[in-house]
């Protein structure tokens, strides 16, 4: 057994770990605030909203190769030009994305 197969179940355990007290501090977080975790508005929906918007943004950031608001991308020919909202059909219900131009 090589050291890289002895270190990635460890780190998988870790990584998992961490997973699953981020769900469950959101959870009890919005228990505690009284938002339901399925329906309209819910967490599941916003958790379905929010993760795509935030992978779109680093995607196009990405591409770009500069930041939001970073002034070395202004006038640059190829730049950032606003949003878009679209309404995607998924499991937990229609959910609307602000999706980046």
């Amino acid at each position: 057994m090589s050291e890289s197969e002895t270190v990635e179940p460890t780190k998988a355990a870790s990584v998992k770990a961490v997973d699953d007290q981020l769900i469950d501090e959101l959870v009890g977080r919005a228990q505690a605030e009284g938002l339901q975790l399925t329906g309209e508005g819910g967490l599941l929906q916003q958790l379905t909203k929010r993760l795509p918007e935030s992978a779109l943004e680093g995607e196009i950031t990405d591409h770009l190769g500069d930041d939001k608001h970073d002034p070395a991308g202004k006038n640059g020919g190829n730049s950032r030009n606003g949003t878009r909202s679209k309404t995607v059909l998924t499991d937990v219900g229609p959910v609307e994305m602000t999706v980046p131009r």
